[in-house]
């Protein structure tokens, strides 16, 4: 078995687990979490009628990614290292900030609790859906708590 595979079929398997115990219903529907690579979608399920009463991602048009701190200083030409290739440019590297990912979970997971509070929902239940509660998850669930949802 491929390594890729072990990992989605644990995955699975840790989802399976929680979603015995864990349902959703309407005064307390189930807030479910999907973390991708790039993006975190967040539902809240009404698991009685099956029925998503609220959902935000941070794939939104009406998303706003929190600012990110400017580039560093150029470094003067006497510090450059030159390089091989006579009138080479190199590629600019992309600006990588560390937690940005998580600083949009936090947003995602105040956006969600407003759209459930907007509801008249204050208590629900969080599916991590397989996750570890760790990082962006964990980022939009404590969002979630301190804009007013209890769990």
């Amino acid at each position: 078995m491929s390594y890729k595979k072990e990992n989605i079929t644990s995955r699975e398997r840790r989802q399976k687990r929680v979603r015995r115990k864990v349902r959703g219903s309407a005064e307390r529907p189930r807030l479910c979490v999907y973390r991708s690579l790039s993006h975190i979608y967040v539902q809240a399920i009404d698991d009685t009628a099956g029925v998503v009463l609220a959902s935000a991602s941070s794939l939104e048009p009406s998303f706003e990614k929190p600012q990110i701190p400017e580039a560093k200083p150029e470094v003067s030409a006497e510090e450059k290292p030159k390089s091989k290739k006579a009138g080479g440019k190199k590629k600019a590297k992309p600006v990588v900030v560390k937690g940005f990912k998580v600083m949009c979970s936090e947003l995602v997971g105040k956006k969600i609790a407003e759209r459930v509070k907007e509801k008249g929902i204050n208590q629900v239940v969080f599916d991590r859906n397989g996750f570890l509660y760790h990082g962006r998850v964990k980022a939009v669930a404590e969002a979630a708590r301190k804009a007013g949802l209890q769990f």
